[in-house]
């Protein structure tokens, strides 16, 4: 696109937490896509490293960690500079979601964020149980915000790619399905008609079935991690405990599996890290392939969305969960971290748009169980695609920004919808607003099981009279 569309005004000012891989790659977006005050444009982040990209547009950097003793003395004046309603974009790691979403609402600004985060520590504190580590408890917490703060003004919680543009995913493929299957709907506007349209069309389950195939211009060295986004970041949730929303189609769970005793109830975990837990997956490049079932929000909320119950009794709810196959150096640098006991690296490396040969990131929902087996719906964006598309970014992290920027623009056109997750945004307008970054978004019917074409050499403890159970996904 030679001409690209403002899709709104910022009024006030904007306070982005982070400048990272994703923080850069916002940057750009919010330049294109919205009015704003550039004096009163804030960028703070404790590492310096890219602060002239800042320099060079007279955008403020403030070089300082947002911390739990200095976030509201720093953040209050920069947020109410002025007049206009501000907008606080977090993309950022070690922050407390509720702690800023809870300051924003309370200055009148405007939040989103990425993920659900907690104030650093909790993700690798063995006092704590594992339970406490879960992505599940972090929502949770949000959630209770909500029902502290109902209604006002908005803040949006988990608005990436995943989370966030894989709940739009899941809502476009569920209406792809019914049309193919010849099940007469209408667009439900509830979550409850949601749930109701996911159980009428037989789903057992939902993948987050990504592939990244992007490569390197040179090999991964030893003792660095290397990867296309956040290295903390998937750490954190890598060694957090193994989730998944748990479907009620299930007949068997794993004996290091655990229920919670709060909350919607709609996950269990495992007391093992999500990134030493492999499943079996499908997504359209290679076929076939193992992922690991690494944490994530989405895997709750989107089960818990379409949950649908009668009464206090739940008479339907998908399997969810995130099969993950990072790109090739990103694998070699796990199987290198648990090899050293799970000890980081000494050094860790995102690799930018300039240092990929070629490859994409292949990210969508596997939606599986219905008259038509499974249905693949999602993005192909390739490294090339993004470097014509926007600056300082690879096609991971263009899938997660773009992802923001179709939050933020619901947020200004829905100012009082309260605190939301991506699963209650209009799906459609979302999409509408985050496909141009995308390249080819894809839907494909596969015929694929987790049963298909297992070598048989050893018995196996498999499910052969419903190839969907989780019992025949997990790699044990």
């Amino acid at each position: 696109m030679t001409t690209w569309p403002v899709h709104g005004r910022i009024d006030g000012p904007i306070v982005m937490i982070g400048f990272g891989s994703i923080g850069k790659g916002v940057l750009p977006l919010i330049e294109r896509h919205f009015a704003f005050d550039k004096s009163r444009f804030v960028v703070i982040d404790p590492c310096d490293t890219d602060r002239g990209l800042l320099d060079e547009r007279g955008i403020r950097f403030v070089h300082e960690a947002v911390t739990r003793d200095n976030y509201r003395a720093l953040l209050t004046p920069l947020l109410t500079k002025g007049e206009g309603r501000g907008f606080c974009v977090n993309v950022s790691v070690d922050t407390s979601s509720v702690a800023l979403m809870e300051l924003a609402r309370e200055l009148g600004c405007f939040y989103i964020d990425t993920v659900a985060e907690p104030w650093p520590g909790l993700y690798f504190d063995k006092s704590a149980p594992p339970s406490a580590r879960t992505n599940y408890m972090l929502r949770e917490s949000v959630l209770e915000a909500r029902r502290r703060h109902p209604g006002g003004i908005t803040a949006v919680s988990c608005c990436g790619a995943n989370p966030g543009m894989v709940s739009w995913f899941v809502k476009q493929a569920l209406l792809d399905i019914a049309r193919d299957t010849g099940v007469e709907t209408v667009v439900p506007k509830t979550r409850e008609g949601w749930g109701r349209l996911a159980h009428k069309l037989g789903v057992k389950g939902i993948h987050i079935a990504e592939r990244d195939t992007q490569r390197a211009k040179h090999p991964k060295p030893r003792n660095v991690f290397v990867n296309t986004w956040s290295v903390e970041g998937f750490l954190s949730e890598g060694m957090q405990p193994s989730e998944l929303g748990f479907g009620t189609h299930e007949t068997w769970r794993p004996e290091n599996a655990r229920t919670h005793e709060t909350g919607c109830g709609a996950a269990i975990y495992l007391l093992q890290p999500g990134a030493n837990t492999r499943v079996r997956s499908w997504t359209p490049t290679p076929g076939p392939q193992y992922g690991f079932l690494v944490t994530h929000n989405e895997s709750i909320s989107i089960a818990d969305y379409l949950t649908v119950r009668d009464g206090d009794r739940v008479v339907y709810r998908p399997t969810c969960h995130y099969a993950y196959h990072p790109c090739d150096d990103a694998v070699l640098s796990l199987h290198e971290l648990y090899g050293r006991a799970g000890r980081r690296q000494d050094k860790i490396h995102i690799l930018d748009e300039t240092e990929i040969v070629d490859g994409i990131d292949e990210l969508g929902v596997l939606i599986y169980g219905h008259a038509k087996n499974a249905y693949w719906y999602g993005s192909q964006l390739s490294i090339d695609e993004t470097r014509e598309l926007a600056p300082y970014q690879n096609a991971t992290g263009l899938q997660v920004t773009s992802a923001v920027l179709a939050g933020m623009v619901w947020t200004l056109e829905n100012p009082e919808a309260g605190i939301v997750e991506a699963d209650d945004l209009d799906f459609r307008r979302c999409l509408e607003v985050q496909r141009p970054y995308l390249g080819p978004v894809i839907g494909t019917y596969t015929d694929w099981t987790p049963l298909t074409d297992r070598p048989g050499f050893f018995p196996e403890d498999i499910d052969t009279s419903d190839p969907w159970q989780f019992r025949n996904v997990l790699v044990r």
